[in-house]
């Protein structure tokens, strides 16, 4: 089975289950109330971090460097707003892991090294040979 299609199987039991759970141990309305809570704090606490990350991407740039840790930490800010704003726990335990920077960088040092294998590193060579041409004759 497809991995893509299991994950979207399996999150929301996950949900339910975490929502039946959460909610008889704090009843309804503190559940719902805690969702809110989370969406909302989850979202201006993204769009501050968001913010830094700007602010490190243009200090970046204006350094003549390419900012590439900028970018991809302001696709997986986004990335985790969503997961925030979704209702539901789990979700929001990992944008909140993927939120804070420390974290965050965790993430990123366990997938670029999962994902760069030094097997495949090619080296551009050209070979050929050169022969000065004088003009003055």
């Amino acid at each position: 089975m497809n991995a893509f299609l299991l994950l979207i199987i399996l999150i929301p039991i996950l949900e339910i289950y975490l929502f039946i759970e959460i909610g008889g141990q704090i009843g309804a309305f503190n559940t719902i109330s805690l969702i809110f809570i989370t969406a909302f704090v989850g979202v201006l606490y993204a769009r501050f971090e968001g913010f830094n990350t700007l602010k490190s991407g243009m200090s970046q740039l204006v350094k003549n460097e390419l900012p590439v840790y900028e970018i991809i930490s302001g696709a997986a800010l986004a990335f985790a707003a969503l997961l925030l704003i979704l209702p539901g726990f789990a979700t929001d335990f990992l944008g909140l892991l993927i939120i804070f920077p420390p974290t965050r960088k965790l993430l990123f040092k366990k997938f670029s090294n999962k994902y760069s294998s030094k097997k495949n590193v090619k080296q551009d060579f050209i070979e050929g040979e050169s022969e000065d041409i004088d003009d003055s004759k």
